[in-house]
Parts: C-alpha cells; sequence; structure tokens
C-alpha cells in the first residue's frame, strides 16, 4: 500500500479545513495516509509521495523550507517539485510572467538597489493608488495600500526593503467592487474555480481578512488566461492555483500559486474526487504498485 504524507505547519495562521479530510478519504483508494508538519523530525523516505498542502509558516523560516523541500525531493516524490516550489517562492516569477506575454498586473520589483531612488521613483505615480508588499509572503502579510505620494508609502517600502525585494503594483478597484476569482488546476486540467470577495470597506479577500468565498463558473477568458500562466510554470504540477481580477474588460493574472494554495475543495464535490484521484495515481506511479481501486 502506498504511503502519502500531507504536509501542514507547526505554526497555522488559520485553521486548515480540508487536509484532515483527505487522509480519512485516500485509504479507500488503497493509500495509507498522515497529515505531517514539514519540520517534524520524521524519516521522509518512508513516504512513496509527498505532497504540499499548508505549510503556511514557510515564509517565516524561508530557507529551512526550502532545504527541506530539496532534501525530500532527492528523498522521494515530491508534489509539486521542488525546482517549481523555488521558483515559485519569489513573486519575480511575476516579471517572467510579464514579459513572456501573460496578461499579469502591472508590476515592478524593487531592491534594496532602488533605495536611493524610491521617492523620485513614487513621484512618478502621485495622486494614484498602489500597493506595495513583499516579494516573498503570503496571506496580503505586508501590503499596504495607499497613494504614491504618502509618506506612510515611502516609509513602509524602506522598511519592506530592509528585509528583501518588494512588488510595487496599482491599485486596482475592481478587487473591492467584484473581488478575485481563483482557478484551480489539478494534473494541469482546470478542475474548478470559486470568486472571493473582500469585507466591506477593505480590499483583502483573504479569509482571514473578513473575506468571503462563493463557487463560480469561470468565463471562457478567464480559463485561457488562467492556462497561459500556467504553462509559464517551469514543470507539469499537480496543483495549482491561479489568481485573476477584471481590469478594463479583462482578467489579469495577480497570483500564480504552487506552493500551498488553498484549493477551495470543498466547493467541488468533482474538484474533490479529481484532486483524491491524481494524489492516488501518482502514489502508485512513486511506489511502482498496481492501483486495485479507484473513484468510479
Amino acid at each position: 500500500m502506498p504511503k502519502v504524507a500531507f504536509i501542514t505547519a507547526s505554526n497555522m495562521p488559520k485553521p486548515d479545513l480540508e487536509t484532515a479530510g483527505l487522509v480519512a478519504r485516500l485509504p479507500a483508494l488503497g493509500c495509507e495516509a498522515a497529515q505531517l508538519t514539514w519540520d517534524a523530525e520524521v524519516d521522509w523516505s518512508g513516504y512513496d509521495l509527498i505532497v504540499l498542502r499548508t505549510p503556511w509558516d514557510y515564509v517565516e523560516r524561508l530557507e529551512e523550507f526550502l532545504t527541506w523541500i530539496r532534501r525530500v525531493d532527492e528523498t522521494t516524490k515530491l508534489l509539486n517539485p521542488a525546482a517549481t516550489i523555488e521558483w515559485n517562492a519569489h513573486k519575480r516569477y511575476l516579471l517572467e510572467l510579464q514579459a513572456s506575454g501573460v496578461p499579469v498586473v502591472a508590476t515592478t520589483m524593487l531592491t534594496q538597489a532602488d533605495q536611493p531612488s524610491i521617492a523620485a521613483f513614487l513621484a512618478q505615480f502621485a495622486g494614484s493608488e498602489v500597493v506595495a508588499k513583499p516579494a516573498i509572503s503570503i496571506g496580503a502579510i505586508g501590503a499596504l495600500r495607499s497613494t504614491a505620494d504618502n509618506p506612510k508609502m515611502l516609509n513602509h517600502i524602506a522598511k519592506l526593503l530592509a528585509e528583501g525585494d518588494v512588488l510595487f503594483q496599482p491599485f486596482l478597484k475592481e478587487v473591492e467592487r467584484t473581488g478575485e476569482v481563483s482557478l484551480i488546476y489539478v494534473n494541469g486540467a482546470y478542475s474548478h474555480a470559486v470568486r472571493k470577495r473582500p469585507k466591506p470597506g477593505d480590499y483583502r479577500v483573504q479569509d482571514h481578512h473578513g473575506g468571503t468565498v462563493e463557487a463560480y463558473e469561470p468565463t471562457e477568458l478567464e480559463r485561457s488566461t488562467a492556462g497561459q500562466a500556467l504553462k509559464g510554470a517551469p514543470n507539469r504540477t499537480l496543483y495549482a492555483r491561479i489568481d485573476l481580477v477584471q481590469h478594463e474588460g479583462r482578467p489579469l493574472v495577480m497570483e500564480l500559486e504552487l506552493i500551498d494554495p488553498e484549493l477551495f475543495l470543498r466547493f467541488s464535490d468533482a474538484g474533490m474526487n479529481e484532486y483524491i484521484a491524481a494524489v492516488s495515481a501518482a502514489a502508485f506511479a512513486a511506489s511502482g504498485q498496481t492501483a486495485t481501486v479507484s473513484l468510479e
């Protein structure tokens, strides 16, 4: 029986609502499953497949996490693979997607070398609402929305640059009005989607900021845009989530999430089944065993 480890975190910023259910369902497909933190003292070679689920504290210990990722990737089957994780950990990937023609929210990356010229840079956008956030972050942590000429923005960017690179983007009013759309892919194929809306008066759509989630049927243009973004990933993915926002009549990519995205499986029975089946198939393939049961 193949052994699967679903990976979570020791320090969780919010509850993981789905992984325990995945662990409970896998035995019906002939797999043994466990939920473990990525920093657990475990012989990872004892598992045929390691699947990242909610290692949501990785940004606090990034180098330690990446060292663990590389070690596990050399020891057993890791999904998504280490090369994909490392590529996705720093949001410079948005610049790569942007350069390749993917419609991305206009993004500039600021580095410590830019520190002396930040005031002049911001002056170009005087009066415009903008967002600055760390290039390595999750859940809108460290993000500030304000006008570019607000002294708080200059101070915020200076503080962030002391820690690392910074992403600078225009604030899109559509986020407040219609929220974001998240499309989930399993094994590179579209599975399901949700719409995330901020609470009144906010722009952050995450539930720990008061945002709400509902099932959603994406348009063909949203699906093609998300698919175009996913093609920019360096490797085939077991799971992916592409976050989009509407702007001037077309969807733009906000994030391509390949490390620890919430996949909103509870909003789609079909999506849950597709994900479970994909994990089971990957586990059997990694173990060299033949599956004897299926969801059919």
